[in-house]
């Protein structure tokens, strides 16, 4: 564990792993509502492993520092409630010391899940130094649909989320087609965390080949190759297709 510094003069504390080798650039993780948990730590050390440097800040440190809660409904209520008295541009300030912490590494990926997916959504536009954005799960940046995305972004939704009906998703992407959305039938939200019930470890592994792919776009500076239906930072139009039954793709609308 590290400890940063906000611009405001806040401190939080933070979990920070490196790579073998030199870096091929860093990723920043924002926890869900249950903390900065061994699962968040554990996703830490796996983007280590692929070789980035990788850092979860712990979010809630504003209001209770070092909190780490059970994957339960318990959990669940607790970390809302918490979450709810985080002041959103305060998040922010807190993503962005995180993101100046890594960037001497290389270009800079955020990637939140549930909660934190919400705000990597809005740090996508407010926090300078950002490559590319993934969320997942986020129930609330549907909502946020009028404002066109200043950097690449991808997200993971699950089609049987009780927070988020599959119709406010379908209408979110003819909203936004510059961000390419996927879901996942049949899952619930936290599909992608193996300490919950709700863990599908195909969708899981699917969502994270995604990620993995998405992050060394705009992170290694590869140059892009077209994910089915991407948005328009895959800097190619996507060719006409008849959509079929069962696509998880919600990419954006054919031309």
């Amino acid at each position: 564990m590290i400890e940063l510094t906000a611009r405001d003069g806040a401190s939080f504390s933070a979990y920070r792993a490196e790579p073998a080798d030199t870096p091929k650039g860093a990723v920043v993780i924002l926890q869900d509502v249950f903390g900065l948990t061994p699962e968040i730590r554990r996703v830490v050390d796996a983007f280590a492993v692929e070789g980035y440097v990788a850092i979860a800040p712990s979010l809630f440190d504003r209001v209770r520092p070092g909190i780490s809660l059970g994957h339960d409904d318990s959990g669940k209520a607790e970390g809302a409630a918490i979450g709810a008295q985080i002041d959103k541009e305060k998040a922010i300030s807190d993503i962005q010391a995180t993101v100046d912490a890594v960037k001497d590494a290389g270009k800079v990926a955020v990637l939140g899940y549930c909660w934190g997916g919400d705000l990597a959504y809005t740090a996508a536009n407010k926090v300078n130094g950002i490559a590319c954005v993934i969320g997942y799960d986020g129930s609330d940046t549907v909502a946020n649909y009028r404002e066109k995305r200043k950097v690449p972004t991808l997200l993971h939704f699950s089609e049987s989320d009780p927070e988020l009906p599959l119709e406010a998703i379908t209408q979110f992407r003819a909203w936004r087609p510059d961000v390419s959305a996927f879901t996942y039938p049949d899952a619930t939200q936290g599909f992608g965390c193996d300490e919950r019930g709700s863990f599908r470890g195909d969708d899981a592994r699917k969502a994270l080949e995604r990620t993995l792919f998405w992050i060394s776009q705009y992170v290694e500076g590869q140059k892009p190759i077209l994910l089915k239906n991407a948005g328009t930072y895959a800097q190619a139009k996507t060719e006409k297709k008849t959509k079929k039954k069962g696509n998880d793709d919600l990419g954006p609308p054919m031309d």
